[in-house]
């Protein structure tokens, strides 16, 4: 039975993310009134063992999410590896949907999905990443009636996640992570008003492309604008809110406005890597060339092969000063 209070407790974390989490388990009472429902960012192919960390952190206890079971209070549910995880009719849903902000799992389904599901009844905590996963989710949860907490940037190992979602919404709570415990008691403790509840159609539409296995695709809400999908290459639609710009293409990729710079940005650094080897393998053969060209008193041929290997060093040594720009930027965008 749904309790007067705050019940689910959404939390996102991403780089320099696993002490704050087990900081917060720990800080949280074996009677807690709500569920939690924890994503970190973990490679696709990985063994995330954070489950079993967070389990020994604290009273709470902790496990991978299973498909279908009943969300209940006092427990910690923990997306797997490349599985989103999502909250549905008061139950755990896992989904292989297409990517959101180049991670499965992220943040912004678990947080838009809690914010239909749950409503005002939604508390989320953003915690230290990079990037701005979440910012999307937590403008979602808080427009409809939940409350939004981020960990104090200033004890942030890398403050890119929490500072997009107090841009996105700026009355969140910035607490140090020791705090933020005793917050969530408080939201728990906090009656909330179903009365007047803010349904949004274009978020159950988005929600429901993970929930079912083979969605059809369609045209997303948005502008279709001349950029392209870093994942598929499809075509993009920029979708805006005041406090958030947004792109998603038609097979449901989406990417906020840092993580489609990231995207592009490796984007171009793979194409440009791709060009340095190829031009590389291609002084090779030049040089194979004039070689023999040499050997058999081609002077032409020599020359005309020599004057090659010029021009595709100059050419070589252009596009890994390129290189060498692109990966700087990408460097500092990640450390944000």
């Amino acid at each position: 039975m749904r309790t007067a209070g705050r019940d689910v407790v959404v939390v996102a974390a991403s780089a320099g993310g696993v002490e704050p989490l087990r900081i917060l388990l720990s800080d949280l009472p074996a009677d807690l009134p709500a569920a939690l429902l924890v994503v970190l960012h973990v490679p696709p192919q990985g063994s995330s063992v954070l489950a079993s960390i967070l389990d020994r952190a604290g009273p709470l206890r902790a496990a991978p999410a299973e498909d279908k079971e009943t969300v209940r209070p006092g427990r910690v549910y923990v997306a797997r590896p490349d599985f989103h995880l999502l909250m549905s009719e008061g139950k755990i849903r896992l989904s292989r949907g297409p990517q959101h902000n180049g991670h499965r799992p992220a943040a912004d389904p678990l947080f838009m999905s809690a914010a239909l599901d749950a409503g005002p009844h939604t508390t989320a905590v953003v915690l230290s990443g990079t990037l701005d996963d979440g910012a999307k989710g937590c403008e979602a949860i808080d427009r409809l009636g939940g409350a939004v907490a981020i960990q104090d940037l200033a004890e942030c190992a890398f403050p890119g996640m929490p500072g997009a979602a107090m841009a996105a919404v700026p009355t969140a709570r910035a607490l140090p992570v020791r705090e933020i415990g005793g917050w969530i008691l408080e939201q728990c403790r906090t009656p909330v008003n179903m009365e007047g509840q803010v349904y949004d159609d274009e978020l159950q539409r988005e929600i429901e492309q993970f929930l079912h296995e083979a969605p059809a695709l369609g045209e997303p809400e948005g502008e279709l604008i001349a950029f392209s999908c870093p994942e598929c290459n499809g075509p993009i639609y920029e979708q805006k809110s005041t406090t958030t710009q947004r792109y998603i293409c038609r097979v449901g990729h989406a990417w906020s406005r840092d993580s489609m710079i990231n995207a592009q940005s490796d984007s171009v650094e793979r194409a440009l890597w791709v060009a340095i080897q190829r031009l590389e393998e291609r002084l090779r053969v030049l040089d194979r060339m004039r070689q023999a060209a040499e050997g058999r008193g081609q002077n032409l041929s020599m020359r005309y092969f020599q004057e090659e290997e010029e021009r595709t060093a100059e050419a070589l040594n252009t596009i890994r000063m390129l290189q060498s720009r692109i990966g700087r930027t990408g460097d500092a965008q990640t450390r944000g």
